[in-house]
């Protein structure tokens, strides 16, 4: 498999705009956009630092996985997100190894994406996104 970059570093927050308050008025990070995942239970809202992204994350139900997260940890970076160009043939591979796959689904911005078990991979959260045509 072929990792083409890290796509983002998705951080859950209790509020959007309590992380924007950092990253954006301290840090200097433009917001460029945002949306509602509601498969997810999320919101989201994208911040470009070069050719990668913070990506922050805050639930918008109590059953939502982020929203467990950010209870049971406090919030923080909750995972990594890799672009592949090819998710299916990446995930074929994945399953012939030790490889847990959690699941594949449509993400944000209509990306295809599958999350790969931390107990499987030293303990982070990864996710793997496939390459849009302009990627």
């Amino acid at each position: 498999m072929k990792i083409d970059r890290v796509d983002h570093l998705a951080i859950a927050v209790k509020s959007i705009e309590e992380g924007l308050a950092f990253y954006r008025d301290v840090l200097g990070i433009a917001c460029t956009g945002g949306e509602t995942v509601e498969a997810e239970g999320v919101r989201v809202a994208f911040l470009p630092v070069g050719v990668t992204r913070l990506e922050l994350l805050e639930p918008i139900r109590p059953d939502s996985a982020v929203a467990k997260f950010v209870e049971s940890r406090g919030p923080g970076l909750h995972h990594v997100c890799f672009v592949v160009a090819d998710l299916s043939a990446a995930l074929d591979e994945l399953r012939g190894s030790e490889v847990r796959v959690l699941s594949e689904r449509i993400g944000a911005e209509g990306s295809r994406v599958a999350f790969l078990h931390p107990k499987s991979t030293g303990g982070v959260l990864i996710e793997l996104r496939e390459a849009r045509p302009r990627e």
